[in-house]
């Protein structure tokens, strides 16, 4: 789906025909982070099976989702698929610490794809390859940037004949990037903090593109919030790396992006208040219908929308 702030107008393509939409100067951001396997599943001394989401697989001590949690009771040992030992551990600001009796590394080895919560199915082999984007590169995500998954080898290559620059942002997206907004007065709702980086390769390519007149097409939500950060209110992004906690909702002036590429998304979520800010509530909201009524498919594994 296409829509076009400008005209006003809804059209109805297929991913590919997206080349059409960009023209030479133009520059693609992308975000290059990689899913980890941080999925586990293991059994209790009564036998009872523990599923273990960790949040966080670069700290040494993990914090971590755990079912079922209210049974479990701090320093409980759960014994995992791998025969690897894991501590349960007393609560963290979101879920709670587990500590291991391996290297995470691993542990991570008999892992799954830590695939969306809407996804009630366990992961499957070909998840491995499919809730990754072609250009995944940086270990440190446990949620895909899915606006990504569209995109082919062939298809960037296109891009790149045509004059399309490509320019990679890194933010590992984690679990919290499905939480909903469950404030009434949504300036209240706290924000996920998710770790970025923009080289100062990037920022060069972004900047340049922007004084040459060409335009930032940003791939998913992800990329627009390194963005943005980087740029931190002003027309120039300045290369970076830490946590941003940005929320992006209707009243916001962007000044970097003149475009998302981005899936369509939960109500009440953090992800479809950035998409409204950026077309406005009111025509985001009506092209959800038509993608309902036209069957769209919708979230992680969905089809897409280009916003220009």
């Amino acid at each position: 789906m296409v829509i076009d702030r400008a005209l006003g107008s809804l059209a109805h393509r297929v991913f590919r025909d997206i080349t059409e939409y960009m023209r030479e100067g133009d520059c693609l951001v992308l975000n290059d982070t990689r899913v980890m396997p941080v999925r586990l599943f293991g059994k209790r001394m009564t036998g009872g099976k523990v599923e273990i989401f960790i949040l966080d697989a670069r700290s040494d001590v993990p914090k971590a989702l755990v079912k079922p949690s209210a049974r479990i009771k701090d320093g409980e040992e759960v014994t995992l698929e791998s025969g690897i030992k894991a501590v349960v551990m007393g609560p963290a600001d979101t879920g709670r610490f587990v500590r291991f009796n391996a290297p995470i590394d691993d542990v991570l080895k008999a892992g799954h794809v830590p695939l969306p919560p809407y996804v009630t199915r366990r992961d499957s082999p070909a998840d491995k390859e499919d809730y990754q984007t072609v250009y995944a590169r940086k270990d440190g995500a446990t949620a895909s940037p899915t606006a990504g998954l569209h995109f082919t080898p062939e298809l960037l290559e296109k891009l790149k004949v045509n004059g399309v620059r490509q320019a990679y942002v890194t933010l590992h997206t984690s679990y919290g990037t499905f939480a909903p907004v469950k404030e009434e007065n949504i300036e209240e709702h706290v924000m996920h903090s998710e770790y970025f980086e923009i080289s100062p390769e990037t920022a060069d390519v972004v900047n340049m593109t922007k004084e040459q007149g060409g335009r930032i097409f940003a791939v998913g939500t992800t990329s627009v919030r390194v963005l943005e950060t980087a740029a931190r209110g002003k027309d120039k992004v300045a290369p970076s790396a830490g946590y941003t906690n940005l929320f992006i909702y209707p009243g916001y002036k962007f000044t970097i992006i003149n475009s998302i590429i981005t899936n369509f998304h939960l109500p009440g979520s953090t992800l479809l208040m950035l998409v409204s800010a950026f077309a406005g509530k009111d025509i985001v909201l009506g092209t959800y219908k038509d993608a309902i009524e036209k069957r769209y498919r919708f979230f992680s594994y969905g089809d897409a929308m280009l916003i220009v």
